[in-house]
């Protein structure tokens, strides 16, 4: 008897290279995460929200260059330091990526307990979410490279 199966011994690994390397991981990542929230900022707008935040007597106008602001500098930071930890010891790689998520589910209070109308709230929120979803995926985009 002759069998007809093919034994191939890496199907069972992922390869190397299935990931991105750190620097496009966190590019990806930074322009994902400006581009959604881009896009939630300009449906707000649509949706008439004031995008504006009041503390106290000051008020807090939300600009599209905040937007971009607070979107690309904490990723660039936060998984910047991650990934440079995880030269050291790849686990970092994983630990940032339940951190980042759980500070950006944290943060979501600030909107929440804000004086601002609902389609304000309701669209910071949704940034401070697609901001925690995106430092997971560039982490896992990188992660995906560092695998043997």
């Amino acid at each position: 008897m002759s069998s007809n199966a093919v034994h191939i011994s890496n199907l069972d690994t992922p390869a190397a290279s299935s990931g991105l390397p750190w620097w496009k991981a966190l590019i990806t990542g930074a322009a994902g995460a400006a581009a959604v929230n881009l896009l939630i900022f300009a449906i707000a707008k649509l949706a008439d929200a004031s995008l504006t935040v009041v503390n106290g007597p000051d008020e807090h106008p939300i600009t599209l260059g905040g937007v971009i602001g607070s979107s690309v500098i904490p990723l660039v930071i936060g998984t910047g330091a991650a990934l440079l930890l995880s030269l050291w010891k790849p686990v970092f790689l994983r630990i940032a990526q339940y951190v980042g998520g759980g500070l950006a589910l944290l943060s979501v209070a600030g909107p929440l307990s804000s004086d601002a109308d609902g389609g304000t709230v309701a669209a910071l929120s949704l940034m401070h979410l697609t901001l925690g979803l995106a430092v997971v995926t560039t982490l896992e985009l990188h992660r995906r490279h560092r695998l043997p």
